[in-house]
């Protein structure tokens, strides 16, 4: 079955949140596992329960883990477990923002206090925060689950990024469901036997408009009858009336 473009344009966006989401969602559990593996690595190395050798000689630039053949992420430097940690809350705040940002859940709050990711925003900026959340994931030697959701979310960001460069601040309409009822908006024809018509409706519209809210009782509504031709006629519009004409099987 054929699909107009918008609907294509539809189900491909959001294809892409979809994939997005789920991206976000497996890098927040990847985030952690690693926060986990990392504060054990963190206890073991100072209860002394682990490979601390080469450590001490200052051969190694990461904590140990329980297995010596494998280092956690923190660093070998003060304050080292304080900033690992505190990396992975930051990944594991920043993933929760975007998913809701994604889901469009609370959009107001998002219009008002972070608009980027706001509905009048296209998803460029965001796959710019994915791209920088995967490379900093991807700095650090992990294991094989953060590393693929990583690389994961670094290709959707770049997705993003080019999906914000074609439609620009429309991404979000185009994908949205309610732009399916905004599209019955232009059900009317802008052009009737290649004249543009647009003009002339938004003249007429606005002047009924502007008599229906101007409050002033000298200037009633004149409404359809010779009242309103004049009216029409005084405002440069002529009304004419359709040529009579017979059927065709008539005498």
């Amino acid at each position: 079955m054929f699909l107009p473009g918008f609907a294509r344009v539809f189900i491909a966006l959001n294809i892409i949140r979809a994939l997005s989401i789920i991206a976000l969602l497996l890098v927040f559990a990847s985030s952690i596992v690693v926060l986990v593996d990392d504060v054990e690595a963190v206890n073991t190395f100072v209860s002394g329960g682990s490979n601390t050798t080469s450590f001490d000689d200052g051969n190694s630039d990461y904590i140990p883990w329980v297995d010596p053949c494998w280092n956690s992420t923190v660093p070998n430097q003060p304050a080292g477990a304080f900033w690992a940690v505190l990396n992975r809350v930051f990944i594991i705040f920043q993933t929760i923002v975007l998913m809701l940002s994604e889901i469009g859940w609370p959009i107001a709050f998002f219009d008002r206090f972070f608009p980027v990711l706001g509905r009048n925003f296209g998803v460029g900026a965001l796959g710019v925060m994915q791209c920088l959340i995967g490379a900093s994931v991807l700095s650090h030697y992990v294991s094989d689950f953060p590393l693929v959701t990583a690389f994961f979310l670094f290709s959707i960001g770049c997705v993003n990024i080019l999906v914000g460069l074609i439609f620009r601040e429309k991404s979000k309409d185009k994908r949205s469901i309610l732009s399916w009822r905004e599209r019955g908006k232009d059900a009317l024809p802008t052009h009737v036997r290649g004249v543009d018509v647009r003009p002339m409706t938004a003249a007429v519209s606005s002047m009924f408009s502007h008599d229906e809210k101007s409050g002033d009782p000298t200037r009633p509504g004149m409404g359809f009858g010779r009242q309103g031709e004049k009216a029409a006629a005084l405002k440069g519009f002529l009304i004419t009336k359709p040529v009579e004409s017979l059927a065709k099987h008539a005498a």
